[in-house]
């Protein structure tokens, strides 16, 4: 698979994933829990609709109008004065979230709370929704049941249920937080809830237009309407209504058209209309849309509307106005302690650290609002929110595939951060939900993780190639090293720290004319094999073979001792595998010099046109070639640099002085490798630090002195090339001194 289908297979996978975790509860979860958190907070608190307020029951409220906290214990006589004040004040409706649902202690205050309530026409009352479990015999002998659960509202005091203009439940889902309500309760038989009866009641004085538009729209359905809003009974308008709508999906889109083409509207009215149609059409469950902390919504205590005369309210600067207000009448703590008293609180994205909750009333409060304002919290719609998922996933994959990985980094949480703050603006400015943890936190890490772990396959299997490849020039760990460090593209030019060995056999010339050439090929084969092992054996690798000649590097991108320790060991086997070689019955010799030297070099692919060679570059190359030279002239086999004995102290071997090579401006200081101490033989110790005095002779120009310690070396080893070298220049020098400065430098004039 190449690599840009395995970047795209990466994106969709990454999409795919984001698109089931979306679709499952898992999923939900998450940005439920976390996702709405985060975005609730980052937009802070915003203003409630003024034309809400709660009324409170609390415990200052209590204390000043001598009575126990608990609401169920207030006297229903003290509500009904209640209503009659917020009437007086022109509130539009009243809600109580509390329980009417048995007769209390003074029955005269049950009449009373009922007449008020009958005469403000405007007051809603909230109930209990219970469950009922029955089993309900299938058969003529009773032996199989089913079991029936039924969902509904607990009755209310009849006398007080019938005052009240609507009456309905507001059931909270039993989650660990409040993020949603129910606008109908489906598992109650559809069964509108608080905010739903609210709004339709508040929508009355519009009811009118809403016949009127909704004849334009489909005159069928217009006329199972009642014409006038005096002949309304809430709760079949509400029930009748949902079924048109559920009916034609496409009615709520229809009206509004006509809703925007409609100028005798103006746009309060405009407002309440859309909020209708909005309530009908959408689904069953909404998500709430909190405007703050605990009291957000303009908040009164009780005791402040039941005696407006009283020093404290009058005082106040700006009394509140409850004029065409929807009041929420109910139980709603100012602090912690009060609230354990009476536990009607709720968990939600805004609960303060101090454990203060959100109470049931002002959630109740809340979701009328959203409603009104047509700013419930929105989660996109599905198909886009998929969509989204599975576009981030295969950009994600897509911004991997063509940046390297930090760039990649760089881009991806770009990408990112631009998609988070596009779900701030829209959740801040049109209360639009957008998901947030799936792509921030599964997506993304799954992209890293994801592109990384296909990078570094890739590199792995690329660097696999290579070292195969490679590994016929270059030694394994050079390779490791520069694949390692700088990735598997570095080869093409890297620059390392390298002991270079040249190597070259005396009599090839006249065997090549000699012989015929699978012989010879035959013989250099053997002989090659001979040279190979050594240096393969010693971490090296031979780098070029021409001829009978041969260059082998070890190379690292560090400086390192041991790099030159083993092409030293490598030396010294190759040099008696050659004598074994050599002592070959029914073979040529091919007697072999050899020069070894350490520096800087670079490897590379070097050529043109559609021929490239991967070689070391540099003049160590050219160095080690004319180090090798130089045996020519000692009659030595084995000669090295300073560069490489440098700090070797497990090595035999002889200095033989600085040598200007041909071609060179700078000496380099020449030592003959001699064998490794611990193998070395008392003459070959006696050898080295014999001449070891000679060549201090020589080079203090104390001629008789050197020349006698040459003559001794060579009555003990007569073809000792290096001896016979420097007794001839030091016996030139004392027949006839020169007359230039002195310099022991040895000049080499020819390769």
């Amino acid at each position: 698979m190449t690599r840009w289908l395995k970047h795209l297979f990466l994106g969709i996978v990454i999409g795919l994933t984001g698109v089931i975790v979306n679709l499952s509860p898992a999923g939900t979860w998450m940005e439920e829990k976390f996702g709405l958190y985060w975005l609730f907070h980052l937009r802070g608190a915003i203003t409630a609709p003024d034309n809400v307020v709660v009324v409170a029951i609390d415990q200052s409220s209590a204390s000043r109008l001598n009575l126990p906290t608990p609401p169920y214990l207030w006297p229903r006589e003290l509500h009904a004065r209640l209503i009659e004040q917020l009437t007086q004040a022109g509130a539009s409706i009243i809600v109580f979230d509390l329980i009417f649902d048995s007769p209390s202690a003074i029955a005269a205050y049950d009449k009373k709370l009922a007449f008020s309530m009958k005469t403000a026409d405007n007051v809603v009352l909230v109930e209990r929704l219970v469950y009922e479990d029955s089993a309900l015999a299938t058969d003529a002998n009773e032996q199989n049941y089913n079991r029936i659960v039924k969902e509904g509202p607990k009755p209310l005091l009849p006398l007080i249920a019938d005052a009240a203009k609507a009456h309905a439940p507001f059931p909270l889902p039993k989650m660990e937080r409040v993020n949603n309500y129910w606008v109908f309760k489906t598992d109650g038989g559809d069964i509108p809830t608080i905010p739903t009866v609210v709004l339709q009641i508040f929508a009355l004085p519009v009811y009118e237009n809403l016949v009127r538009l909704l004849h334009r729209v489909d005159p069928a359905y217009a006329a199972r309407l009642p014409i006038k809003q005096e002949a309304l009974d809430i709760e079949d308008l509400i029930f009748t209504l949902r079924d048109l709508f559920h009916n034609s999906s496409s009615l709520a889109h229809r009206l509004k058209i006509e809703l925007n083409r409609d100028a005798n509207l103006n746009s309060i009215q405009r407002n309440i209309l859309y909020a209708l149609l909005n309530l009908y059409s959408g689904n069953d469950t909404r998500y709430l849309n909190f405007y703050g902390p605990p009291r957000s919504i303009n908040t009164i205590p009780y005791h402040q509307v039941l005696h407006p005369d009283e020093d404290e309210f009058a005082k106040q600067s700006s009394p509140v106005n409850l004029k065409n207000k929807v009041v929420f009448v109910g139980f709603s703590a100012a602090t912690q302690p009060e609230q354990d008293i009476v536990r009607d609180d709720y968990h939600t994205v805004f609960s303060n650290p101090d454990g203060l909750y959100i109470s049931g009333v002002e959630i109740a409060a809340t979701a009328f609002a959203n409603l009104l304002e047509n700013k419930p919290i929105r989660p996109f719609p599905l198909i886009g929110s998929l969509g989204i998922l599975l576009v981030l996933g295969l950009g994600l994959g897509i911004i991997f595939m063509l940046l390297p990985n930090r760039s990649a980094i760089v881009a991806s949480f770009v990408l990112i951060s631009f998609y988070a703050g596009s779900a701030y603006y829209f959740f801040k400015e049109i209360s639009i939900w957008l998901p947030l943890i799936n792509p921030v936190f599964l997506q993304l890490p799954m992209a890293l993780f994801g592109a990384i772990s296909l990078k570094y396959y890739e590199e792995k299997h690329e660097s696999q190639q290579l070292k195969k490849a490679f590994g016929y020039f270059l030694p394994d760990r050079v390779v490791n090293d520069i694949v390692r460090n700088s990735g598997a593209m570095a080869l093409n030019n890297q620059l390392v720290y390298g002991a270079c060995l040249a190597t070259d056999a005396e009599a090839y010339t006249t065997l090549a004319e000699k012989m015929e050439p699978q012989q010879l090929g035959q013989l250099m084969n053997n002989y090659y094999a001979v040279l190979f092992d050594p240096v393969k054996q010693h971490n090296g690798t031979v780098s070029d073979v021409v001829g009978d000649a041969m260059l082998a590097i070890w190379a690292k991108t560090s400086a390192s001792s041991d790099l030159r320790k083993d092409a030293c060991l490598a030396c010294l086997d190759i040099a008696a595998d050659i004598e074994r070689f050599n002592h070959t019955a029914n073979q040529p010799k091919l007697p072999t010099r050899m020069g070894l030297h350490f520096g800087e070099m670079l490897l590379g692919n070097i050529g043109a046109l559609h021929h490239f060679e991967y070689r070391a570059v540099g003049d160590i190359v050219n160095t080690t070639s004319r180090i090798q030279g130089v045996n020519k002239y000692l009659g030595t086999r084995l000669l090295v640099s300073g560069q490489v004995i440098s700090g070797l102290d497990e090595f035999l071997i002889r200095p033989l002085g600085d040598f200007l090579l041909t071609g060179k401006s700078t000496p380099v200081n020449l030592f003959e490798l001699v064998a490794h101490k611990q193998s070395a033989s008392q003459l070959q110790l006696w050898l080295c630090e014999t001449f070891s005095s000679v060549l201090k002779a020589y080079q203090n120009q104390q001629w008789t002195e050197a020349c006698d310690g040459l003559y001794k070396i060579l009555d003990k080893i007569p073809e000792d090339g290096p001896s016979k070298f420097f007794l001839n220049i030091c016996k030139k020098k004392q027949s006839a001194p020169s007359v230039d400065a002195w310099n022991s430098t040895i000049r080499i004039e020819t390769k």
